[in-house]
């Protein structure tokens, strides 16, 4: 179970005595096998702030692959848990420049960070009087104010929030059961410019969310889906694409999705997930000169790969079974293999050691329905384009 911070230990950690602390702290090593060792010698240190100095410290380190300067900030377990990633929260913050922005749900402030300088003017509150401490610590140029996200503070500004998704311990991807609950958010802000992270699993269409659904991965991960209201929209769905590097691209449905009906290319091609969650397969085909393997699942094909994205360059086409696909391995010589399962019951995990894998070569399998037959595809290794 997590450490649960109190006001005085933030009090205590924004300090010189709890920065000092901080920093000696962070010259244990906090292992999972040095941990009780650790943390005695950190009660001979820190005292009865021993906990807080430790978890703070732990809670850093895992912030590293996802706050910049992590490392200075305080967190809670969930508040580190749902922070926006900080490419995620810069990407978002572009749309609200020259606005003054509210942040209804800021926690620690992860948002708040990358709307400063931005915005022309930044608002967080939060009804969790030890977040909202930590996030005056993290994002000193925000405006701060403990308040209810249902109960509106402040008036002509942009509102964003980020509603919490789980319910009785468990994650939710039911819309009246995030907290604070969608409708009820959607409520308090009649006729205000709205931003609202989600789940990507939330089922859009049935929402009947009347702007703009941007689904944003990161590092080939999906990480969030964003509910822009009409005044905010500038397409109904879009794709988001963005890596650790800085680079980044987008799709939305206002491009064309007009793509031919072929037999298989040379290559397929497997689209980010952020393009599959938005419903724009389609879309992203046309853009870049590919086509579906079926109208149903997500794998393309084409001549060509798109630059920066692994492709499959197909050796031969069989139909699904377990002895031809394994025939044909052992005559590649196969020894390790890449499986890749759209359309088709099929558990990679569960395939793999029937299909006696001996040989030295690497080869990918794709296992996809084309029609109403379950195909597969020998692949040669991937590569990526570039």
């Amino acid at each position: 179970m997590s450490y649960g911070f109190t006001e005085a230990d933030v009090d205590y950690l924004v300090g010189s005595a709890g920065t000092a602390a901080l920093a000696k702290a962070d010259e244990l090593e906090l292992s999972s096998a040095s941990l009780l060792r650790d943390l005695g010698r950190a009660r001979e240190l820190f005292g009865t702030y021993a906990s807080a100095v430790v978890e703070t410290v732990l809670l850093r380190r895992r912030s590293a692959a996802k706050i910049a300067d992590g490392e200075r900030w305080l967190f809670t377990d969930d508040g580190l848990q749902q922070a926006t990633p900080t490419l995620v929260a810069r990407h978002r913050a572009q749309r609200f420049a020259g606005r003054t922005v509210h942040d209804v749900t800021c926690s620690i402030g992860a948002e708040l960070a990358e709307l400063v300088g931005v915005a022309a003017g930044v608002v967080g509150s939060d009804l969790d009087a030890v977040r909202l401490r930590m996030a005056a610590h993290n994002v000193p140029g925000a405006s701060l104010v403990r308040a209810d996200a249902l109960a509106p503070v402040t008036v002509g500004t942009v509102v964003i929030a980020d509603p919490g998704r789980r319910s009785g311990g468990k994650r939710t991807h039911d819309p009246a059961q995030l907290q604070p609950p969608l409708p009820d958010l959607l409520n308090a802000y009649p006729g205000r410019d709205l931003a609202v992270k989600c789940a990507p699993g939330l089922d859009f269409d049935r929402l009947g969310w009347a702007g703009e659904v941007e689904v944003t991965s990161l590092d080939g991960g999906v990480r969030e889906a964003c509910l822009w209201s009409e005044g905010l929209a500038t397409a109904r769905r879009r794709a988001t694409v963005l890596s650790s590097d800085g680079t980044g691209w987008s799709i939305s449905d206002a491009e064309s999705d007009d793509i031919p009906e072929r037999e298989p290319g040379e290559w397929i091609v497997n689209p980010d997930g952020a393009v599959v969650r938005a419903g724009l397969v389609r879309h992203y085909a046309a853009k870049h000169g590919l086509w579906q393997l079926d109208p149903r699942i997500a794998y393309l094909t084409g001549d060509s790969v798109p630059d920066g994205v692994r492709g499959f360059r197909i050796l031969e086409q069989v139909k699904y079974s377990e002895k031809v696909i394994r025939q044909e391995l052992a005559r590649r010589d196969c020894g390790t293999l890449e499986i890749l399962v759209r359309g088709v019951d099929v558990d990679p995990a569960v395939l793999r050691p029937r299909l006696k894998l001996r040989g030295s070569a690497s080869l990918a399998l794709v296992i996809t329905r084309i029609g109403r037959s379950a195909t597969a595809f020998v692949c040669a290794p991937p590569v990526r384009a570039s």
